[in-house]
């Protein structure tokens, strides 16, 4: 049985050292320039290299983003960023444009070179001339069926890696190629500055009639029709692993902590479940999809794998998420008096019930018993984001008292229903 790599996106240093800590094999990042995700949060060359060596003492690995479409003015900076990214020694860049291409080859001399979604790869041949030019992976189109998959496999080498999108949002244009957003609010989606107009509400205004907009309505649903659902394979990963599809890519470098907590947990445990015992996977299917499904999501599909979507892929009642869980913060250890210390991201009290996530896939419940500020005054509540705060809890539930700490470093704190 073959083992993929399980992907996960990090927009920031503390969320890079969450994805690695629940469970993921790699993680992909962006620096602050020439990454399609201008709007996250990004690294700083210092915060690279500190990810870069956190990750590899771990045993992980770390692939930074420079997937842009260049314009010239880009091409005349990428020698420079390419090679702080080299001395860096990532275990893999992220290309989409043949330019950019070129230039990692030349900047960036041992540097594994993986192939962008963005760059539409939907066939063995293309695969192949990739590889010929030096690539060792491509990140395969969104819009490919799982028997196509196979197809290509069957035309590659072993050693070339084919990497897939199995969890996150899905894109309405074609690999992710959106012109849109520059069209409509002057944000070029192929520099990294998509404004995501596929999640806007739309009317029809005829031509001679302005200001009179007529609703678009699809079996009276609603009038969201560019709104993907969020792709999602974790009951499905017989199929992903019989395509010989050799990393699993979860999207959303944009997204918390809890997000890439929750996804790289998930697909951890069911991916070592189903390598250890396939029949212990299928009984576990419900619990898979019920962890999943405690993070953000826009309803589920399975995108392309089984072949085009209809409008079951399109979510047409609204553009928000579901989210049946706050992330409240990160632990980062405990102070002498055993408190929990955190740096908060949305309010919480003395006397609610939390939820702390271990990664063995325990999620702890507890009592907040106590809240300090970092000068030692106490509180009520927390209602300011970003704040440290030094928090007591006590378990309501495993592990007993006294066996183990309730929260250790990079453990996730939330609470059930939305904020």
């Amino acid at each position: 049985m073959r083992h993929p790599e399980l992907l996960i996106p990090a927009g920031s240093l503390p969320v890079l050292k969450v994805a690695v800590h629940y469970g993921a094999d790699a993680v992909y990042i962006g620096g602050e320039a020439f990454g399609l995700r201008e709007k996250a949060v990004n690294f700083t060359f210092d915060q690279m290299k500190e990810g870069i060596d956190f990750a590899h003492n771990a045993g992980a690995k770390v692939y930074v983003t420079a997937n842009i479409f260049a314009h010239n003015e880009d091409l005349r900076e990428a020698e420079s960023f390419l090679r702080e990214v080299a001395s860096l020694k990532p275990d893999g860049v992220l290309i989409s444009d043949p330019g950019m291409f070129m230039a990692a080859r030349r900047y960036c001399p041992g540097i594994p070179i993986h192939i962008s979604t963005q760059a539409n790869t939907t066939n063995y041949a293309s695969c192949l001339f990739w590889r010929d030019m030096g690539a060792e992976r491509v990140v395969l189109a969104r819009e490919l069926t799982l028997e196509e998959i196979k197809e290509i496999r069957r035309h590659l080498p072993d050693g070339f890696e084919l990497e897939a999108f199995v969890h996150g949002a899905m894109c309405v244009s074609y690999s992710g190629r959106c012109l849109l957003s520059n069209y409509l609010a002057g944000r070029d989606a192929n520099h990294g500055a998509c404004t995501h107009p596929c999640r806007w509400k739309y009317a029809v205004v005829e031509e001679t009639r302005p200001g009179e907009y007529m609703p678009i309505e699809e079996n009276e649903r609603g009038t969201f029709v560019f709104n993907s659902k969020d792709l999602c394979m974790i009951n499905h990963l017989p199929d992903l692993y019989a395509a010989g599809i050799d990393s699993f890519k979860v999207e959303g470098r944009m997204k918390t902590a809890l997000y890439v907590a929750v996804c790289a947990r998930t697909y951890r445990i069911a991916m070592d479940e189903y390598s250890r015992d396939p029949k212990l996977y299928e009984r576990r299917l419900p619990w898979y999809m019920e962890q999943i499904s405690s993070c953000t999501f826009r309803h589920f599909t399975t995108g392309f794998f089984y072949g085009k979507p209809g409008s079951e892929g399109i979510f047409y009642e609204g553009n928000t998420y579901v989210q049946n869980y706050t992330y409240l913060g990160t632990s980062e250890g405990s102070d002498r008096s055993g408190r929990i210390l955190m740096v908060q991201k949305n309010k919480f009290a003395v006397g609610e019930t939390v939820e702390v996530m271990k990664t063995d896939g325990r999620n702890i419940e507890a009592v907040v018993r106590s809240i300090y500020a970092d000068d030692g005054s106490p509180m009520e509540s927390a209602p300011h984001a970003s704040q440290l705060l030094h928090v007591e809890l006590e378990a309501v539930s495993e592990p007993a008292p006294g066996r183990e700490p309730i929260a250790e470093p990079y453990d996730i704190i939330r609470r059930k229903g939305g904020r």
